[in-house]
């Protein structure tokens, strides 16, 4: 009778293993790849997609760095000179040149997964989650090669060093069979016994065309050492060259905040399409008591010797300050127009709104007007800590007892470049 049960016992086991076995091996074999792209779309599941010197266009994100002008008397001169003198280059010529920059993104099975995407203009700074950054836990150095001869690597490894300092990181790429195309990217974590926290992402790659990218991506939680207030600092840099034409931009982003509401933000930019170029700069300054300074610079010039540009800048207080600005534009022959406009608030209603341009324009005048102005960011302490998980989480190296870290603050690094060494040409 045990027999009889033992062998009804193997059989039944048997045609379960045929049953599940099967498809439980394909659910385990099977890839499931996703590519996290740098706009945030994660809904669909493989998406290759390039936007690389696209012409500057003005941002309609008004809480950013620009009021609303239409409350302003020099507003209607402005829009007029703007679109007589536009920054942007007509963008049906590059339109015709996307296609050259979509990737070629092949099936890997067993490497990782392809990220030979350029970044994409005007973003700005990518929250933690877009990129996906995952970590090995163990030192890894492996490579291979797809079935249509393209390879890849894989590696990942720590550094240690003084003051508990550990740097976490994994490195990645791969490049088409005959070299043509390539790309990697490298994953960090850094931490010491201070408190210092460091998440970062560098990428780079080129395509069959000889367009080339390159990119940055950092998020850092410290101590200031002026304050002692915790601080977080959020910043990219993107850069990216056309293979077949004189094209390229780049640009720089930041954010820094700190528990007591304390923000700035910027941006410097750079493009150049054939013979166009154009450039911008903006800030933002909060000192989390109310006081806030915004301010915009963009200005472009041609081979031919046109000039343009636009300015302005905004200071308030507790419902009193003043805005100015400037609207110019030189011709090939040296001819300079120029319209200059100021405002002061006086936070009693009352506003005097003056300017002049040098083909005679000219207003003074005081008008009954409320004042509006944003005196805290969109975006501030809580929401960077919200979308800050990753970083916060990273766990220091373990601290010896009776091992105290070094708290002595060196001296302040200089300013970085406003634009790399390899700036686009």
């Amino acid at each position: 009778m045990s027999e009889m049960a033992a062998s009804s016992a193997v059989s039944l086991l048997d045609i379960k293993l045929r049953r599940f076995g099967v498809n439980h091996e394909l659910r385990l074999t099977k890839w499931k790849r996703k590519l996290l792209c740098f706009d945030g779309d994660q809904t669909r599941r493989f998406r290759c997609f390039a936007d690389m010197l696209a012409p500057i266009r003005r941002s309609e994100k008004s809480e950013e760095r620009r009021f609303d002008q239409k409350t302003s008397a020099h507003g209607a001169g402005i829009k007029t000179s703007s679109s007589a003198v536009p920054f942007a280059s007509p963008k049906s010529r590059f339109v015709s040149k996307q296609e050259k920059f979509y990737p070629r993104c092949t099936p890997r099975l067993t490497g990782p997964q392809s990220r030979d995407t350029p970044p994409k203009r005007d973003t700005g700074i990518a929250n933690e989650k877009d990129w996906g950054i995952d970590l090995l836990n163990e030192n890894v150095n492996e490579s291979g090669t797809n079935e249509d001869g393209s390879s890849w690597f894989r590696e990942s490894g720590h550094d240690l060093g003084d003051n508990g300092y550990r740097c976490r990181w994994t490195r990645m790429g791969g490049r088409s069979h005959d070299g043509s195309s390539e790309w990697t990217e490298t994953w960090w974590e850094k931490s010491d016994w201070t408190g210092y926290k460091e998440l970062g992402v560098e990428k780079s790659g080129k395509n069959a065309e000889g367009d080339t990218w390159w990119e940055t991506w950092q998020e850092v939680l410290h101590q200031d050492e002026w304050s002692n207030l915790a601080r977080i600092e959020r910043s990219a840099q993107k850069q990216a060259k056309s293979g077949t034409e004189n094209a390229g931009w780049y640009e720089k982003w930041w954010e820094k905040y700190d528990a007591k509401g304390w923000t700035e933000k910027g941006a410097h930019k750079y493009g150049r399409l054939n013979e166009q170029s154009w450039w911008e700069k903006w800030g933002e300054h909060y000192d989390g008591r109310g006081s806030v300074l915004k301010w915009t610079d963009k200005w472009a010039e041609t081979e031919l010797g046109t000039k343009w540009g636009d300015k302005w800048e905004e200071k308030f207080f507790s419902g009193i300050g003043s805005r100015q600005g400037e609207t110019w534009h030189v011709s090939p022959n040296s001819d300079r127009w120029s319209r200059t406009w100021g405002e002061e608030h006086f936070g009693n209603g009352k506003v005097h709104k003056y300017g002049k341009s040098t083909t005679g324009e000219s207003w003074d005048i005081v008008v009954d007007e409320e004042t509006y102005y944003e005196a805290e960011p969109h975006y501030g302490w809580a929401d960077v800590v919200g979308d800050s998980t990753q970083l916060l989480s990273i766990q220091p190296r373990e601290r010896p007892p009776g091992v105290y870290p070094n708290l002595e603050f060196g001296p302040s690094p200089p300013p970085e470049p406003d634009q790399p060494p390899d700036q686009p040409q």
